[in-house]
């Protein structure tokens, strides 16, 4: 369990454009996965491992999401909004839930597309332990063509970042978890930016350090990853609601990696 009330901000404004063939009225976030929105199994994963302070950073089609989980008394949390008027991008998103964050020294922040199994206790000892301004969640995928990668040294500092190349080769790629430290919103300009491309390169001198875990991880980015998505359903599941089980289940289900 998170050792104190640890707040998170769920990434869940983007408008899922390579989705919008399979869910053409519904926010990606929203998307069914079995018969559970997405979006709750990783408000499910946060409120199993301690976490009960959530701000989902919303935007399109938003109206839905606040609908769906209204303050977050049916899952023992507590859900505040960031309504986006304007697309903003992932950086801006977080600058804007600032007022949210004010009393917080660290906090996560979550993508809203993507499920990682992860030890949420041991990943904030690891931020606290290594000192830097952002943490971040990473993964080895055996093909990293379709995503950018991560660069590290031999004590888990993050010393660059690729964009994709299309290179089919194995690599290390963002699982798009991360713990700030609160110092890093001063960094973010107002107004649309994206952590990837306009925040991260900008704070490696700053220090970056990566946690890798290998457990399931799935991005329902394309239509092939939500159908992928289907048939890990129970499997996400059970690694939302189950972090006793962590090290077992991260075992059976490092081959079912689905990758975007």
């Amino acid at each position: 369990m998170a050792e104190e009330n640890i707040s998170a901000i769920l990434l869940v404004g983007g408008k899922g454009t390579r989705l919008q063939a399979v869910l053409s009225s519904n926010p990606k976030p929203l998307a069914p996965v079995g018969n559970i929105p997405f979006l709750e199994l990783l408000v499910m994963q946060l409120r199993s491992q301690g976490v009960r302070r959530m701000i989902m950073s919303t935007g399109h089609l938003a109206d839905q999401i606040e609908e769906m989980f209204g303050d977050g008394r049916r899952w023992d949390v507590e859900i505040r909004y960031s309504k986006e008027s304007q697309p903003l991008g992932t950086a801006g998103a977080v600058k804007f839930a600032e007022r949210h964050v004010e009393q917080s020294s660290d906090f996560l922040v979550v993508n809203g597309d993507s499920f990682t199994e992860i030890d949420i206790l041991q990943f904030i000892r690891f931020h606290r332990q290594h000192g830097g301004l952002v943490s971040m969640v990473v993964r080895r995928v055996p093909d990293a063509a379709r995503y950018g990668t991560v660069q590290l040294d031999g004590l888990n500092r993050i010393t660059g970042f690729s964009e994709k190349t299309g290179n089919t080769s194995p690599g290390i790629i963002n699982a798009g978890v991360y713990m700030f430290k609160r110092p890093v919103l001063e960094c973010i300009l107002q107004g649309p930016s994206s952590l990837e491309r306009d925040l991260f390169p900008k704070l490696l001198t700053h220090g970056m350090y990566a946690l890798e875990q290998d457990g399931l991880f799935i991005d329902i980015g394309t239509p092939e990853d939500y159908a992928r998505a289907q048939e890990l359903c129970q499997k996400l599941y059970q690694a939302a609601v189950a972090p006793a089980q962590f090290e077992s289940s991260k075992r059976s289900a490092s081959s079912d990696t689905a990758h975007d």
